[in-house]
């Protein structure tokens, strides 16, 4: 089977810019060659940020000049990314973009999950093939349309030790891989509180290495309020994002509360640990020997740490240690489902997201003016 390349392209909850990965594919494997965050420039994260900081779904004449103004911009990010390897346009074969989500309703009488990013605009600027509008199907066939990385924790993970592997982006989610089948979910949040929180308080992007939330004291009532909240204690498939755990949210939450900043802050990421905890407690019989974590809160050390000593009989590491970079694997999962639906292959939502049947997932813009198929 002669060697393809894929771009997988992302921008995720935290909205901080757009994650490409340019992948190799031969048969079964693949290898990132290269990976490049491009932050978001000021106008289009302020544009972004005006839909989905109301915590309502955006009106439709808002959506379509930002869905092609962003477009373009992932378009630049995918032909920015080939430069360093020396490959032109035609070297890939398709692009993979999940685009920006600006909001995720999966249920009620009319689910819907809107990512920006408009796949034609992208195919015509970059010159590649690209597949998007990757959660619509699913969606359609009464699943969640989220969360799609355990189609590809599968495929990279499954073995004597698999364990289970941990998602830890502005949501978290948990893929389990020890029974016949693959079982995922999101748990709650992440780092979007966290992020959240020390961008009101302190005027900074992130906690670096939960620093500021190590200064801190947990604050117990306030973990217990925190963790009264519906979506914790449903039965998967379930899935989450910003439209929820928002600034709303919080504020909702600490009204009541005067406490410290940085207690505030340290009380978030135990609710991050423990949602984490007791979804892996809650779903498995048999606890796994091993979690493996991705995502930015792979690097904030005071997460990893308090998981850790949540979780003492599991052994908590970097998918790195497996071989597999923890930034850049949601990026390789959407050159991988490009991949897949280029082959007309289904895949096996249904034990994920709660669809009635395996789907093709995505749609095609041809690079060239041919419009969709």
């Amino acid at each position: 089977m002669n060697p393809e390349r894929y771009l997988g392209l992302i921008s995720g909850t935290s909205r901080d810019g757009v994650d490409v990965a340019v992948v190799r594919t031969e048969g079964a494997h693949l290898a990132v060659e290269h990976t490049l965050t491009v932050p978001y420039p000021d106008s289009l994260r302020v544009a972004i940020d005006a839909l989905i900081q109301p915590g309502r779904r955006p009106a439709m004449n808002r959506l379509e000049p930002l869905d092609r103004s962003l477009g373009e911009f992932f378009a630049a990010c995918a032909l920015k990314a080939l430069q360093p390897l020396g490959l032109r346009a035609g070297d890939i074969t398709a692009a993979g973009s999940h685009g920006q989500t600006v909001w995720h309703e999966p249920e009620g009488p009319n689910p819907v999950s809107i990512q920006l990013g408009h796949g034609p605009t992208i195919a015509q600027c970059s010159g590649i093939t690209t597949v998007y509008d990757f959660r619509r199907a699913d969606l359609a066939a009464g699943g969640q349309g989220a969360p799609l990385a355990p189609l590809l924790h599968e495929q990279l993970f499954r073995g004597p030790d698999a364990g289970a592997v941990l998602n830890l982006g502005g949501i978290a989610n948990l893929t389990l891989l020890q029974g016949p089948e693959v079982y995922g979910f999101d748990t709650g949040p992440a780092n979007c509180l966290l992020d959240l929180w020390v961008q009101e308080q302190r005027g900074l992007p992130y906690d670096e290495d939960g620093r500021w939330a190590a200064s801190g004291t947990v604050l117990p009532a306030l973990l217990e309020q925190l963790l009264d909240e519906p979506y914790f204690q449903r039965p998967a498939p379930k899935s989450t994002g910003l439209e929820q755990f928002n600034r709303a949210w919080l504020a909702r939450r600490l009204a009541a509360v005067d406490a410290a900043p940085e207690d505030i802050q340290a009380t978030l990421l135990a609710l991050t640990v423990e949602t984490v905890a007791a979804a892996l407690e809650h779903s498995s019989t048999v606890p796994p020997s091993s979690l493996w974590v991705c995502g930015g809160g792979v690097h904030n050390r005071a997460i990893m740490t308090a998981l850790q000593q949540r979780l003492p009989g599991i052994r908590i590491a970097s998918t790195a240690a497996q071989g597999v970079n923890p930034d850049a694997l949601e990026a390789l999962l959407f050159a991988w489902l490009a991949r897949e639906r280029l082959a007309g292959r289904p895949l096996n939502t249904p034990p994920v997201t709660g669809a009635r049947h395996a789907v093709l997932l995505g749609t095609i813009a041809t690079a060239q003016n041919q419009g969709e198929l």
